[in-house]
């Protein structure tokens, strides 16, 4: 009986230190590449562990929240706050420090605009970060730009990537991509973020995608839910939210952004820059709400944009088509596509199965296109790699 007692209390044992093994941090951590200049944390590892520290020494609590998940972080005898989260996936991500109960930005990172405010952000490495690598290619140029909007009466900013040569040779023009963020974000996320300009510089010294202008504006304008009943839910909810616009059931998030785009922000570029003013080479693609915009916008104007990307914003069903047979006649490049983690965990809640909308549409007839992002949720790497992959087909047919 003893002996058994002490086998059992072996195999404890050993499977105690193969737990601990598996659950050890490994120690090869590197300063983040969007940490403030000269600063060494925040840090990531080989696993993907970002690791925080902050000098607080009349702290009681410091936490790191990343992800929706807070990690305590321990003190030192000198005051000094360290810790790490959990292995994240691999690209960009939005992140803080609660100290004390109160939430502020990691003074040692470079701050991003998201969720609604000006905070910290870090990127874990993807082996595919070289679509955005700032390599020795010809490059385009950013700009900030100012014009005035007659439908909000305001002088609004937008920011615009012209590709590389364009300045030179003044008798080329140029198709123009509308590029709309996500919730909580503004215009400096195309640029910032997701890298964009990076991505077309590459991809054009490849001789993988065409020049074009791309034109990025804050889309957060005036949300407006239409007054009638709130949206069900249910099992009925799929169908009658997709003839009320899409999987928010009638929240209109082009609203009065489709007034600026339309009314003022084309204008402007068309008068401005030297864009080929026509249908055939003007798109509009998005992000998450960016996508949801593009969805509605051009689907209740098909005679104005005939390139169409949505990253993480719904899709498009053959019934939106039979509604609007003209985006169907008019379209000639529709583009659609998630992180694999947000379709396993989100499942239908798009408005229907957005590769099987998509399928279907190219079963009708339309030059449809569905991207999957491995390994990644509803983030910026998803939205870069959609980027990489939309730029490819744009402007082709």
């Amino acid at each position: 009986m003893i002996s058994k007692i002490l086998n059992v209390f072996v195999i404890i044992l050993i499977a105690s230190g193969i737990c601990s093994a598996q659950s050890k941090v490994v120690e090869d951590f590197k300063p983040s590449s969007v940490n403030q200049e000269g600063k060494e944390y925040p840090m990531v590892n080989s696993e993907g562990r970002v690791r925080a520290q902050i000098s607080a020494p009349e702290a009681e609590k410091v936490q790191l929240d990343i992800s929706a998940v807070k990690y305590d972080l321990v003190k030192d005898e000198n005051g000094v706050w360290t810790g790490e989260s959990a292995p994240q996936d691999v690209g960009f991500h939005y992140y803080q420090l609660w100290v004390d109960g109160a939430a502020v930005p990691d003074p040692n990172s470079l701050y991003f605009y998201g969720a609604g405010r000006w905070g910290s952000g870090i990127e874990v490495p993807s082996n595919d970060q070289d679509i955005f690598a700032l390599k020795d290619v010809p490059h385009g140029d950013l700009r900030e730009v100012h014009y005035y909007s007659k439908s909000s009466d305001k002088v609004r900013r937008a920011f615009i990537y012209t590709p590389p040569g364009s300045q030179k040779d003044q008798s080329k023009k140029y198709p123009v991509l509308y590029l709309q963020h996500g919730m909580g974000e503004n215009e400096t996320g195309w640029g910032s973020q997701g890298h964009a300009g990076l991505i077309m510089d590459n991809l054009i010294a490849e001789g993988k995608a065409l020049p074009f202008i791309i034109v990025m504006e804050n889309s957060s304008v005036n949300f407006q839910r239409p007054r009638g009943p709130r949206p069900e839910r249910g099992a009925q909810a799929d169908s009658t939210q997709r003839r009320r616009g899409g999987p928010m059931g009638g929240f209109d998030f082009s609203a009065d952004f489709k007034k600026v785009l339309l009314n003022d922000l084309i204008p402007y570029v068309e008068a401005n820059y030297r864009v080929i003013a026509d249908p055939a080479h003007r798109a509009m693609a998005g992000l998450s709400m960016g996508g949801m915009q593009t969805r509605l916008i051009t689907l209740a104007n098909p005679e104005v944009f005939t390139q169409v990307g949505m990253f993480s914003g719904g899709s498009i069903s053959t019934e939106d088509i039979e509604n609007t047979p003209a985006f169907k006649e008019n379209v000639k490049l529709l583009f659609v596509s998630y992180g694999s983690r947000e379709l396993e965990n989100r499942g239908m809640s798009f408005g229907g199965d957005p590769k099987a909308n998509t399928e279907a549409l190219k079963e009708a007839g339309m030059n449809t296109h569905f991207y999957v992002s491995p390994g990644t949720a509803h983030e910026w790497h998803s939205w870069r790699r959609s980027l990489y992959q939309f730029a490819q087909l744009v402007f082709k047919n």
